[in-house]
């Protein structure tokens, strides 16, 4: 790592792994602080300190994170721009500094609980800007898959609480759970350390800075993430295009109320779908397993702490290698195949989890573990990178930053109405719980194959004109009576697909997926692919 002098003469490479390792940070706050409250709930010592709440106060605690991170998203969505992408993300690093810091430190439940909303609050701005900052400098081509990579470091994250709580178990007492908890503020410490030393986006400092045609800062900013000179042609050529790309968005930019207009392009529509999409994720029930594995392991089947917390570190380690499958998948396979097989997965594997657990055999309880296992699989399979990428592929030019934020904002709503009922439900339900989740999965598989329309493989400009193609135009010949019954939409980006992937041999540019829309971001375009 270099001194952090050094870090403003970057250039190339090493200025980008700079800015990924702050963005890297960053999805490591968030998957720590959703693992760390594993091992704190089952803590003896904190039961103590917090007058040993219910159940439903456990959850309740536990699911104010959620309640701060839906603030910190919507928030996010009106200060991001103005304060920029660095700004934010130092903002959301320090907040859940603060926040971790105060929980470690809390004497009451009352504190604990609001340093709970604290650092949510940071997390949520965190997660919205992460992303941004870093598709905004690195190249096309490696857009798509870093989805992937930023959500399997989140993963690293979870798992690593998982296993700062299984070392601390052998420290009885307060440090079993002070920290742990205060663990988390060394990755807001990095981000605030080394993040002022880095740029902001091209993108952003041309728009906000007066570079007039030439794109002053963002040019020179540009210039050493490519490690090259200002003068070289493709530096001006990616220049002319975000210069072009923000002229654009400046036409296109639209108010809140268009998120409820269709706009002739069905942008209402496409803005359900995006926040359907992300709380959908939610009821999967994988915060089951994220947020109470330990609890699952020693209260359903009946571990003991020790071991309850040590076969919690091998879940979450599984997790993360099973996340590595859809860096190849999901671009190859798509995004709504994936979606529908891994949810009936995900209900045939928590319906064989409740027989396994109400079994009440040694047999079972090894069953039960599996099938958790196995779910974790297919939940990273398909709905974990599937639905962060879909929303902003899925929303028009015109609502894309508004709309992607509020989906954000669903997602860490459903997150908390997960949290919140688990601790209840499985004290008062036990093996039936599960059978609730897998009756979620099975209503998420044929939402998804109703209404929700491909998207992966097509330029952003094709899934408009998935939305602007007359209906009329569709033939019917060779859809099935269950065809039918799916949303018109859904067959229409269907055929595109099919002809983009006739177009290309079936390989997809990942460079063709950036900011293509031309006129008014309303799809008064040429269409690149025809139906």
């Amino acid at each position: 790592m270099p001194s952090l002098g050094s870090l403003t003469t970057l250039r190339g490479g090493p200025l980008i792994a700079a800015i990924t390792s702050v963005c890297s940070a960053g999805f490591l706050l968030f998957g720590y602080d959703q693992g760390v409250m594993s091992g704190v709930v089952i803590s003896p010592s904190w039961l103590d300190a917090m007058d040993h709440p219910s159940n439903l106060q456990i959850g309740t605690i536990t699911a104010l994170y959620d309640v701060g991170a839906v603030l910190g998203a919507v928030a996010a969505a009106f200060t991001s721009e103005p304060l920029g992408r660095k700004r934010t993300l130092l903002l959301g690093a320090f907040l859940a500094g603060v926040g971790g810091l105060a929980m470690g430190c809390a004497r009451a439940r009352a504190e604990f609980m609001v340093a709970r909303v604290v650092v949510g609050v940071g997390i949520g701005y965190t997660t919205s800007v992460t992303p941004v900052y870093q598709s905004e400098v690195s190249g096309q081509a490696q857009r798509g898959w870093q989805v992937c990579c930023q959500l399997t470091t989140m993963l690293v994250g979870l798992a690593m609480a998982y296993g700062i709580n299984y070392g601390f178990y052998f420290h009885p007492g307060e440090a079993q759970w002070r920290v742990p908890l205060v663990f988390q503020c060394f990755f807001a410490v990095y981000i605030l350390v080394v993040a002022p030393f880095l740029p902001d986006t091209p993108r952003w400092l041309v728009q906000h800075q007066q570079g007039g045609d030439e794109g002053g800062k963002g040019l020179e900013v540009l210039a050493r993430l490519r490690g090259k000179s200002e003068e070289d042609t493709e530096v001006r050529e990616e220049m002319a295009d975000i210069l072009d790309a923000i002229r654009l968005e400046t036409k296109a930019r639209g108010t809140w109320g268009d998120l409820f207009r269709s706009n002739g392009i069905s942008a209402d529509k496409r803005f359900y779908l995006a926040v359907g999409i992300q709380f959908m994720q939610q009821m999967s029930g994988i915060n089951l397993i994220t947020y109470y594995a330990p609890t699952l392991y020693k209260t359903a089947l009946g571990m003991s702490q020790e071991k309850a917390l040590l076969l919690g570190c091998y879940t979450q380690l599984w997790y993360v290698l099973a996340s590595f499958v859809t860096w190849y998948t999901i671009d190859r396979i798509g995004r709504r195949k994936l979606l529908v097989t891994m949810a009936l997965g995900m209900c045939l594997v928590l319906i064989g989890e409740a027989v396994a657990t109400a079994s009440g055999t040694r047999t079972g309880a090894i069953l039960a573990v599996v099938f958790l296992f196995i779910f974790e699989a297919c939940f990273s399979w398909g709905w974990m990178a599937c639905v962060w990428i879909y929303p902003p592929e899925i929303l028009p030019l015109k609502i894309r930053a508004k709309g992607s934020a509020l989906a954000a904002a669903a997602d860490f709503i459903g997150n908390w109405l997960v949290v919140e009922v688990t601790p209840v439900g499985i004290a008062k339900m036990g093996w039936r719980f599960y059978l609730v989740w897998a009756g979620f999965n099975l209503v998420n598989a044929i939402i998804v194959w109703l209404f929700y329309p491909e998207t992966g493989g097509l330029m952003l400009e094709a899934v408009d004109h998935v939305f602007t193609k007359e209906i009329d135009e569709i033939t019917e010949q060779g859809a099935g009576v269950f065809e039918k019954l799916q949303w018109a939409r859904v067959r229409v980006a269907a055929q595109a697909v099919k002809d983009a992937k006739a177009r290309t041999g079936g390989a997809i540019d990942e460079s063709e997926r950036g900011l293509l829309e031309e006129g008014d971001g309303g799809g008064a375009f040429e269409p690149a692919v025809q139906g």
